[in-house]
């Protein structure tokens, strides 16, 4: 869902214990638990002694809130508690304590026995479910909970905040209860939350409803807001992205204005828009940029196996009310990720291979309805900062056709910057996810290692490799790390899905001032004029949007960046092969290719000194988490350039090992350090400007990165956001 851009930015409510004032873009409804088992019949509720009249009668007024808030594009995350079947996450006390009482006749059903709906409480169960009337929508949020709060052992917290909510409106049942608790919760982790009277209700109204939401608002908001539904109905009522186009198409459907990022295309399919026509389009501009540019893909799916992707959605979505987030979005991959019964070359023919099934990630894009294009090139192995190393060519940055693209995910960012593809899926070792976007004009997001499944990539360097994203914007990116993140036991590297998370900052001055630290002016030193110039007025832009600037021990991030080539880690891109590959096909590899590797077995490693680097990069990982520390001292975000200056093809060509190890001065110690990152357009400059030759025409795209600890990527994406939206405001 997305916000109409000529919607006000904030609504302000009558409530209690006074207005509620909330900004639409970072508000969330939150409806607990309208499931069958608590409002039907024979469900845990009535045999808990609840009276359903009342909770029954919520149904109503919550499906009005619930439509009125799609309607305006909030998120919506819905809540449902029960346990995993064999009740390992249940408490003793929770499943016992009312059975066990004295002379209990009423709770002769616990927690997972056999009621009329299926197993009590239980996942999976008919019970369990929410009910038809308010049944979620592809796309939003669904949390299953096993307390009566909706944060204790959720990832709520963080669904919230990857999506930068700051306020909830919350309903739901009962109000003694889940829906009280989960407002209590929330407040401690710092959210504004509002519950809205008529959309909550419990078992036993007379005694605790009134009660329970007086708490809320007492003591001059203690722990919230409490309103009507008329006001919140009557605020959002001129906000509905509902019009009659979305109920009955109109006679000539609406053509591709050409916008391709997701919210513009969420819009236009809703609006009618049909994908058919999106394909018609977009292979028009395909087939003419290959005159462009020849060396953009490595595979390019056929136009009629695209139309027939297209006509397939069309008929399975028929509802536009119901879409899946990427309905109908066009997307290219980088040719080291499986597909299955495509080659994967990782643009090194002597190692392609048709894989039996695809990469975890190809698959959750297409379940969400994304229409495949293409495999993009890349630098061979996955090796390289230029785009200047494949037998597939050479692509060029979309800016200009002397300068390079960027690698190693090269045709990545020249498929998105070019507006062949909404995204594209692109991997990140040292830099190959942030580099190419910043040549390109786009952002390229590398999350946390191990958030994003990797399983089935060719793996360059594994234990620092991840998945990366290459997007329009930082929303789309944010968008799409939403749906791809999740833990995956089959990959050996993914990260749990639960982690710590930091409070938020909802109100007041702390909820737009951030820390951040940038190098130090020997390390800025290397930079070209033109992006020494750029980086300066970045500092000056991001203190005007708040920022503090900080003081930073920036020698952990320049150890770990040369711990990556000039320690033992590059041994790892050998043990990514087979034993004798170097051998068998020296003479089809890639010369720059070649070189590197030999130099790797030259160096003659020892595993003495293997573990003396890995003892290192433990240290220097320390050292970082001071620099991004909870504390007050600690900065939210390091702020870099992406790539110190911009090379001619020409140049690299002529010095191709210098002058790429220069390209990675501040993304080396990325994933040395398990930081996530984002690189951002930060405006352009002259041709002329980093040539120094007056007659260069055009103008080439700066870039700087945002680098924050481990699992910290919702906080650095809002700030990566804010930073990005300040150029269009």
């Amino acid at each position: 869902m997305s916000i109409s851009k000529d919607a006000p930015s904030t609504l302000s409510i009558d409530a209690k214990p006074y207005a509620f004032t909330f900004p639409l873009e970072k508000t969330a409804l939150l409806v607990i638990d309208m499931q069958r088992d608590f409002l039907l019949d024979k469900g845990f509720g009535y045999i808990q002694g609840g009276n359903l009249e009342a909770v029954q009668a919520s149904v109503a007024p919550t499906k009005k809130l619930l439509e009125a808030c799609r309607g305006a594009g909030l998120t919506i995350v819905h809540t449902r508690e029960g346990h995993v079947p064999d009740l390992s996450d249940c408490p003793s006390s929770k499943l016992a304590r009312q059975a066990a009482a004295p002379g209990n006749t009423q709770h002769n059903l616990i927690i997972g026995d056999k009621g009329e709906l299926g197993r009590l409480l239980t996942r999976g169960e008919y019970g369990h479910d929410i009910v038809d009337e308010l049944a979620p929508l592809p796309g939003e949020v669904v949390i299953d909970k096993p307390g009566k709060g909706s944060f204790w052992n959720t990832a709520i917290m963080h669904k919230l905040k990857a999506r930068g909510i700051t306020h909830i409106l919350v309903s739901g049942v009962t109000t003694e209860c889940c829906f009280a608790t989960s407002i209590r919760e929330a407040n401690d982790r710092g959210f504004e939350c509002c519950g809205i009277e008529e959309a909550t209700s419990g078992y036993n109204d007379a005694n605790f409803k009134q009660c329970s939401l007086d708490m809320i608002h007492w003591s001059q908001g203690l722990f919230g807001f409490v309103a009507g539904l008329q006001p919140i109905l009557e605020a959002l009522a001129p906000l509905s992205t509902v019009n009659s186009a979305t109920d009955t198409p109109p006679q000539t459907p609406p053509a591709f204005d050409g916008d391709l990022t997701i919210p513009a295309l969420q819009k236009a399919y809703k609006n009618g828009l049909s994908p058919i026509t999106l394909v018609e389009a977009l292979y028009s501009k395909i087939e003419a940029y290959k005159k462009v540019d020849p060396a953009v893909w490595i595979y390019l799916e056929s136009k009629d196996n695209v139309l027939a992707a297209a006509k397939s959605l069309t008929v399975k979505y028929q509802d536009k009310k119901a879409l899946p987030p990427l309905f109908g979005i066009p997307f290219s991959i980088k040719d080291s990720i499986d597909i299955a019964g495509l080659p994967t070359t990782t643009a090194c023919p002597p190692l392609a291979h048709i894989p039996s099934t695809s990469a975890v990630v190809y698959d959750k894009v297409i379940s969400e309805g994304a229409l495949f294009i293409g495999k993009t090139n890349l630098d061979q192995l996955a090796t390289g900062l230029t785009g200047c190393r494949s037998p597939y060519g050479i692509p060029h940055s979309v800016y200009h056709k002397d300068y390079i693209s960027g690698g190693s995910s090269s045709g990545n960012a020249v498929s998105v910057g070019a507006n062949l593809v909404t995204f594209s899926l692109a991997t990140d070792t040292a830099g190959s996810g942030r580099v190419p976007p910043g040549f390109n004009g786009v952002v390229g997001y590398k999350p946390t290692r191990g958030t994003i499944p990797f399983r089935g990539v060719t793996p360059a360097c594994l234990s620092l490799d991840c998945i990366a994203l290459t997007t329009k914007t930082v929303s789309d990116a944010r968008s799409l790390w939403q749906l791809l993140e999740g833990y995956d036991p089959l990959d050996e590297y993914s990260k749990p899905a639960l982690g710590f998370e930091r409070h938020v900052n909802s109100i007041g001055p702390q909820a737009g001032s951030f820390k951040f630290g940038i190098p130090p002016a020997e390390a800025l030193s290397l930079c070209s004029f033109p992006a020494r110039r750029m980086f300066n007025e970045t500092v000056a832009r991001l203190q005007k949007l708040g920022g503090v600037l900080m003081p930073i021990d920036w020698s952990p991030f320049k150890k770990a960046g040369e711990l990556l080539y000039d320690g033992t880690f590059v041994s790892e891109r050998l043990a990514s092969l087979p034993d004798d590959f170097m051998d068998k096909n020296r003479s089809a590899l890639h010369p720059v290719i070649v070189e590197l590797m030999d130099a790797v077995v030259a160096r003659q490693s020892t595993a003495v000194q293997a573990y003396r680097d890995l003892q290192a990069k433990v240290l220097y990982t320390r050292q970082a988490e001071q620099v991004f520390a909870y504390s007050a001292k600690g900065i939210d975000v390091l702020i870099v350039p992406t790539a110190p200056t911009h090379w001619k093809i020409e140049e690299v060509l002529a010095d191709p090992i210098k002058k790429n190890s220069y390209l990675g001065e501040f993304t080396h110690c990325g994933n040395v350090l398990d930081l996530c990152a984002a690189a951002v357009p930060a405006g352009t400059y002259p041709v002329s400007e980093l040539s120094e030759n007056k007659d260069d025409a055009g103008e080439l795209p700066f870039s700087v990165t945002f680098l924050s600890g481990s699992r910290l990527d919702a906080e650095m994406l809002e700030i990566a956001k804010r930073f990005e939206e300040s150029f269009r405001a």
